[in-house]
Parts: structure tokens; C-alpha cells; sequence
């Protein structure tokens, strides 16, 4: 589970910027947000609210890279890191970017942090608790040789053949841990690392992703249950009483068939058979409705968009209530109606034991209603003047602005929270100058 993840000049971030897991001392709905493990009280949801472009997604993007830094290191001495520092300042784009995590496996707590810059991981750092703060290894690069090398800790006993198979698969541009993935050792130190950020945390989830056909195939590996998809649809009445799933085979287009041939010359045998036979199976699927005692079915593409998204989003609901594991989501709101958007939330909240969730959103709705959230869940970004973000949590306040008796979604609405745009006046002037 998360406890807290910084980033400092990522993107729109220029200075170090902290979102935090980590329960204040109120009790109030306790039981339905917060995880108590190892000693920590542990938020399940962070829900992030401000202006567009004034650096939400940012936040779930970085906590992204940071993943794929781990699970899918380059290949390449010369490739370079996909992402921007902070460029309206004269210093920062020269600068190297970091990005920290703490969190918790096995029961034990981590903290790893990685300085970068778009050629090379500069400094990596991961200490363990277990009880006292314990250094696991720390990573240098030497720009000029582009050499890596790495230390362990006194604790961690490794052989003199593991450290050196492991830092020439550490290139100049990979984690310690991204060239761990590379090697065949055994070394579970680092393994329960490499799976926390495999298993527990997921990427990101926009609003355009694609989630149909990845809720699709959970459902019939089996991998989930589609009694509990059903389950959790029928009770946000969307009048789904069964998932149809038909297999049809199309043909592929010559065009592309012909492309495969090219491009495959010694393709694997599943897709010599797909090129053989010309033609590709894929699954069709149709929600069965209930109307007047007769069941009727609708394919999935005749369905609104709240509908569709509602279905992969009982999907992660599902994943969320029976796994330990956190979706990051940008826009939870998208194409859901308000009360369907509360439903998801308190779905999430009173089923799940171990799962997180952090989410940028605009509906402001949930900021009405005191029984329904905690003031430490709830996150605003504010663009400052130099176009910088700043990032607080609305428990950052004191009771001369927020007391106990406050409607918070008047005050955010109202501007005492900042996060909400400065708009201008509704007036345009399209005239042309000359004309007049």
C-alpha cells in the first residue's frame, strides 16, 4: 500500500510537491477509509480537484512513469526517458528530476527515490524498515563512462558474481531494480519490490482508455467473476441482468494479412495459424435487459457511454474488493452521472479491505455532504504565477477557514480553497480592427 509518493520538477511540478496515504488522527468514517496495516493508518482514496491545466493529471502521470521506469526499462544505451522537467524557468530544464515512494510489502516499509534527467538515472536509493530505517542499496551513474555502480547495505548479504551480473544489466538509463528484471538471479529483496510495483500498482486508467476489451478477457479467463460484474450492475440499475459474450470470426483485410506476411517472416505458430486461415476471432458482447419479465439483449456499441464505462468500471471494482491492488484514474467522473459516480465511491469504500484509489475529478458534489468523505481525501492543485503547481490536501487547512460546521463545496466553489479557475469576462470582441 501507498503511504506517500513526491515528485519534484516533473512536468507542471517544480518544486518538491508530497500527496500523503496517511490518516490524520479523526475518526470520523473510519471505518470504511482507512486500512490499518503495520502499524499505519492508511487512506484507501485521494480524490484531486482543481482547474484544468493546473497539473492533476500530472500527478498520476508521474506516479506512471515511475512504474514503467521499474517494470519496463529501455532496451537501449541511447534511448531516452518520455517526459518534460519544468520549462518556464531558465534553471530547471538543466536540472534532474525526482521522484520518491513509500510504501508497504509484506508488512514492511519501503522508501525509493530516483534522480533522473532525459539520458540517465543519475542517483537511486531504497531503504526498508524492519524495525529501524535500513539502507537496502544506493545507485550512482558516472556520466562521463555511463557506468553504473551499486552499493548494498549492511544487512543485505549478496555474492560478489549476483552484484556484478546485476550492474552490467543496470545500463546508465535503467533503475537497479528495472536491470534486476533483466537477469535471472535470485535475490528476493529486490523481487518483493519489482512485484509490489507489479502487482499492486496499476497504470493509469484516462478517460479514454479502452477498458472494454480488458474487462472482456478478465471475464472469460475467468479471472473474475461475471456473477459479481452482474451483481455490482444490477445495483447501480442500469437494468443489466446478464453479460452475453459470442465468439465470430472475421476476415482480415488483405491489406493488413498481406502486411503480417511481410512483417512476420518467422512468426510464432498462433500467428502463422491467424495467417493461414485469413481469418481472426474476436468476442461480441450483449447485456441482457429485463423488460416487462422477457429478456432481451443489446449489444455493447448500442449502449450509452455511462453504460460502457460503468461496465469496465465494475470491472476494477471487482479487482479493487478482492485483491490488494490501486488504480490510478484520471477523470473518475467521465461519463457517469453524479449519483452513479457517489455509487462507485461508496461501493469501493464499504467493500474493499486492502485497495487503494487516487483520482483526479470535477465533480464537486461529494464536497456537499460531511457523511460521505474525510477532509485528509480530499486534494486540490492551484497553478501559481509562474505557472508552477502546488499541491495540498483540504486537512491543510485550519478552522479559520474550514471548521467542522463548513459547507466545503461552497468555499471551494466560492474561492477559499483556491483549485477553480480564474475565468474572464463572457464579453469576446471578434471585430476586426480595420473594419471599424
Amino acid at each position: 500500500m501507498i503511504i506517500e509518493f513526491s515528485l519534484r520538477n516533473f512536468a507542471s511540478i517544480r518544486d518538491k510537491q508530497t500527496i500523503s496515504f496517511e490518516a490524520e488522527k479523526s475518526t470520523h468514517l473510519e471505518d470504511h477509509y482507512i486500512i490499518n496495516e503495520s502499524g499505519y493508518r492508511l487512506l484507501k482514496i485521494a480524490l484531486i480537484y482543481g482547474a484544468n491545466a493546473s497539473g492533476k493529471t500530472t500527478i498520476l502521470k508521474a506516479l506512471d512513469f515511475l512504474r514503467d521506469l521499474i517494470l519496463e526499462p529501455l532496451e537501449k544505451k541511447t534511448d531516452k526517458f518520455d517526459f518534460m522537467p519544468f520549462l518556464f524557468d531558465e534553471k530547471t530544464p538543466k536540472e534532474s528530476s525526482t521522484l520518491s515512494i513509500k510504501f508497504l510489502q509484506h508488512g514492511i516499509k519501503y522508501d525509493y527515490e530516483v534522480e533522473f534527467n532525459n539520458k540517465s538515472i543519475l542517483k537511486e536509493e531504497l531503504h526498508f524498515y524492519n524495525p529501524k530505517k535500513s539502507i537496502l542499496f544506493k545507485r550512482t551513474t558516472n556520466i562521463q563512462s555511463q557506468y553504473t555502480s551499486i552499493n548494498f547495505g549492511s544487512k543485505i548479504k549478496i555474492d560478489t558474481s549476483v552484484l556484478k551480473t546485476l550492474e552490467a544489466n543496470t545500463l546508465w538509463n535503467n533503475t537497479v531494480l528495472g536491470g534486476f528484471l533483466k537477469t535471472n538471479i535470485e535475490f528476493d529483496e529486490l523481487r518483493y519490490v519489482v512485484e509490489w510495483f507489479g502487482n499492486y500498482l496499476r497504470t493509469i486508467i484516462y478517460p479514454r482508455t479502452n477498458l472494454e476489451n480488458f474487462a472482456t478477457s478478465l471475464i472469460e479467463k475467468t479471472a473474475i467473476d461475471k456473477t459479481s460484474i452482474i451483481s455490482i450492475l444490477k445495483e447501480a440499475d442500469l437494468n443489466i441482468f446478464d453479460i452475453l459474450m459470442k465468439k465470430k470470426e472475421e476476415q482480415i483485410p488483405e491489406e493488413l494479412l498481406e502486411l503480417l506476411k511481410k512483417d512476420n517472416e518467422t512468426p510464432n505458430s498462433k500467428l502463422q495459424e491467424v495467417i493461414n486461415k485469413g481469418k481472426i476471432e474476436r468476442t461480441e458482447v450483449e447485456f441482457g435487459h429485463m423488460v416487462n419479465d422477457k429478456m432481451f439483449s443489446l449489444p455493447i456499441n448500442l449502449e450509452s457511454e455511462g453504460t460502457r464505462r460503468f461496465y469496465c468500471f465494475s470491472t476494477l471494482l471487482t479487482l479493487l474488493i478482492k485483491n490488494s491492488t490501486m488504480f490510478p484514474v484520471d477523470e473518475l467522473e467521465s461519463s457517469l452521472h453524479p449519483d452513479l459516480y457517489q455509487h462507485f465511491i461508496l461501493t469501493f469504500l464499504v467493500n474493499s479491505k486492502k485497495s487503494q484509489l487516487i483520482a483526479t475529478t470535477h465533480n464537486r458534489e461529494i464536497l456537499d455532504n460531511r457523511d460521505l468523505f474525510r477532509n485528509d481525501v480530499i486534494w486540490f492543485t492551484r497553478k501559481n504565477t509562474d505557472s508552477s503547481t502546488e499541491l495540498y490536501s483540504l486537512a491543510d487547512f485550519d478552522s479559520s477557514v474550514i471548521r467542522n460546521t463548513t459547507n466545503v463545496l461552497n468555499a471551494y466553489k466560492s474561492g477559499k480553497l483556491s483549485g477553480i479557475p480564474n475565468l474572464g469576462d463572457y464579453y469576446i470582441d471578434l471585430s476586426d480592427e480595420k473594419e471599424k
